[in-house]
């Protein structure tokens, strides 16, 4: 099953006007080959202005490629693709003047001070002088590092180092905002706060964020997921939409007379089965149904427990197994090496 975003262009479509009312991420068709390895195959998307846009998948997917085309590092082999209307492939220069970027490694200098890494990135972009001071003071503070302007690099913990590379990468005020796995490595607390600074930085500054994950907490701060598995595109729609597609509610009942209360919610046309701890009945809505399901249970309920499909739930229906884990992004970092060394 391929999911496509229903307003992506079609290959040979004329990409959107420079800087204009389009998409602010479009890809067509993109598809990026290593030999006989095709990393990325036939992907297509497309990203609003402003929206958070998450690419969700295990390692090896293909996530990173496609971030990597996105971002003028590799070059497509088929497809188109744009940023803020700008052609990836014959318009590198602009796109790159047009976004953030923030790499899964940590590319900071550990020996300069958080300012001092802000003022070499706002030379390398050409920050007017006039503006780089004021640049440099609105994005600590967007990152809540403000106290840390004066402070080595060396001195900073994994998430704060984190967090000012997302400054950095703002000082220059990009259309987009690139972040490919921007948590991996960081505890859960840490996280929480890195998203807080990510979903900040959308609300005041209006940034379109297109990132990478393999978290499924994650992806679901982002407005819209697309799935990408063994470099495909499997669905694409909002989390609730996805979720929606999987299956019904569950709720679970705890009952003085759980046979009893099991039978008559079958009679009554529920999809139910009584499990090793209460009754388990199947329903879309399963919050709005809580009360009707007591109803017609007729006996006492001591426990009511509803759950909703999860995206790990997606991720199984979409694909047929749990995300798999780093060993498919070594063996295939692994077979393009060996590659390498080959030629």
């Amino acid at each position: 099953m391929t999911a496509t975003s229903p307003t992506a262009a079609p290959l040979g479509a004329p990409p959107p006007v420079p800087g204009g009312g389009g998409p602010a991420v479009e890809a067509a068709r993109l598809t990026k080959r290593y030999g006989d390895i095709e990393a990325v195959r036939d992907v297509s998307f497309d990203v609003g202005r402003g929206e958070i846009f998450a690419l969700l998948g295990p390692n090896g997917a293909g996530k990173s490629t496609t971030v990597k085309m996105l971002c003028t590092l590799a070059r497509p082999t088929g497809g188109r693709a744009a940023v803020d209307g700008f052609d990836v492939a014959r318009q590198p220069k602009a796109v790159r003047r047009r976004i953030g970027l923030v790499f899964q490694e940590q590319t900071l200098d550990d020996q300069l001070t958080a300012e001092e890494n802000l003022r070499f990135h706002a030379v390398l972009y050409r920050v007017p002088k006039a503006e780089v001071d004021a640049r440099i003071a609105r994005v600590l503070d967007l990152v809540a590092l403000t106290d840390r302007r004066q402070a080595l690099v060396s001195t900073f913990s994994g998430g704060m180092a984190r967090r000012l590379e997302i400054a950095r990468s703002m000082l220059h005020t990009p259309a987009v905002l690139f972040l490919d796995e921007p948590t991996v490595g960081l505890d859960p607390q840490t996280r929480a706060l890195m998203w807080e600074d990510v979903t900040r930085l959308r609300r005041e500054e209006g940034v379109t964020i297109l990132l990478t994950t393999h978290y499924m907490d994650e992806a679901e701060y982002a407005d819209r997921i697309a799935i990408i598995d063994h470099g495909a595109i499997v669905a694409l729609d909002t989390p609730e939409a996805l979720k929606g597609q999987v299956a019904a509610d569950t709720v679970e009942l705890t009952t003085g007379d759980d046979s009893l209360a099991t039978s008559r919610l079958a009679a009554a046309g529920f999809r139910v089965r009584l499990g090793q701890d209460g009754v388990v009945v199947f329903t879309p809505d399963g919050e709005a149904h809580v009360a009707r399901l007591i109803d017609i249970a007729g006996v006492s309920v001591r426990n009511v427990h509803v759950h909703r499909p999860t995206l790990d739930d997606v991720f199984l229906h979409f694909t047929g197994r749990q995300i798999r884990e780093e060993h498919a992004d070594r063996a295939l970092s692994m077979r393009m090496r060996a590659r390498a060394r080959r030629r």
